[in-house]
């Protein structure tokens, strides 16, 4: 039976390297904030958050990670940059700030004219989408410390800045008892949970494959961009601000029964690594919920209703075929 741990990420491990990393970090929050500023959030959340005068600016990094190799196998590098704008864009909303500014970092092997312009289109067309400009980055050649036998090896990173103003935050502590959950639902994917969804399906199949499971081969499923979800998220809370009470960006995979049932992989860890289909999700007031459909039907998108908050301490229980299965504590 195949985990996200056996796959080489033991998430375990990686929550106490962040712990150390909050630790450091931690003291560089005190000590320098100017007469106008100070940070209001500097770790563990979805975005670094710095008050600046009535106005709030958010910060996120992130990058596409081992969906990478994926594009490699296919050679086909020009929807990579979508996922690397939405990983970012995706979570900077969920504090209620708009993006504003977007920048990338590509680290090349070697000088690469054409997957450097096939890099770009995605995150052009993923900033477009996004209503995010590209106002800078970094490009850098390094031959020794990329030195592995592919030809196209390369690393894709993003940062996003946003701002909104400080009464608007988004910030969970408006989450109530009775809340309901809208799950907004992904477009495959995404750009996490790669490492174990390689292990075990490229085991057994190649990625020309289809599948009773999929519209398409495996590897086209594989590289299907991250949804951007910031257009009807920043409509939401510009009409229904008051109903929002909490947002999340779920990232992980979606076609997981084949995943689940090549790996043989317990339900409970589907859960904590993939997203299972649902790519954003939205803690809404019981009296909003239906003003926050009516806002998503306008947009086209297909969203179910996952659930509700109730009384406890913080653990999510999901309930499947007639079994229920402790998510998190």
């Amino acid at each position: 039976m195949w985990s996200y741990s056996k796959a080489g990420v033991d998430i375990k491990k990686i929550r106490k390297i962040q712990d150390e990393i909050g630790v450091l970090v931690s003291k560089t929050h005190s000590g320098f904030e100017g007469k106008n500023w100070k940070i209001i959030s500097g770790f563990g959340h979805y975005a670094g958050l710095i008050e600046l005068d009535s106005k709030v600016i958010a910060l996120h990094t992130d990058g596409v990670g081992t969906k990478i190799i994926i594009a490699q196998l296919m050679k086909k590098f020009d929807t990579l940059g979508i996922d690397c704008v939405a990983m970012n864009v995706n979570d900077i909303i969920c504090v209620g700030a708009v993006p504003i500014g977007f920048l990338d970092y590509i680290a090349l092997k070697k000088p690469d004219h054409y997957l450097v312009r096939e890099l770009l289109k995605g995150l052009t067309k993923g900033a477009k989408e996004s209503r995010v400009a590209i106002v800078g980055g970094e490009t850098a050649i390094l031959p020794d410390l990329l030195n592995d036998t592919e030809e196209n090896t390369f690393d894709l990173v993003g940062s996003v800045f946003g701002m909104c103003d400080k009464k608007r935050l988004i910030m969970g502590n408006k989450i109530v008892e009775g809340d309901f959950i809208i799950g907004l639902e992904s477009n495959g994917l995404h750009s996490n949970g790669y490492s174990l969804a390689r292990k075990v399906l490229l085991r057994k199949f190649d990625l020309q494959n289809s599948s009773s499971f999929l519209d398409h081969s495996i590897g086209e499923e594989l590289l299907k961009p991250t949804r951007i979800y910031v257009k009807p998220i920043l409509d939401l809370l510009e009409t229904e601000l008051t109903s929002i009470h909490g947002l999340a960006h779920i990232t992980g995979g979606s076609f997981s029964k084949l995943i689940q049932k090549t790996g043989k992989i317990s339900y409970e860890e589907m859960y904590s690594t993939f997203n299972m289909g649902i790519g954003f999700c939205i803690v809404v007031s019981k009296s909003g919920v239906d003003k926050v459909a009516h806002v998503l039907d306008k947009h086209k998108l297909k969203y179910h209703k996952l659930g509700h908050v109730t009384k406890g301490h913080g653990s999510v229980f999901i309930s499947v075929m007639g079994k229920k299965y402790l998510l998190s504590d």
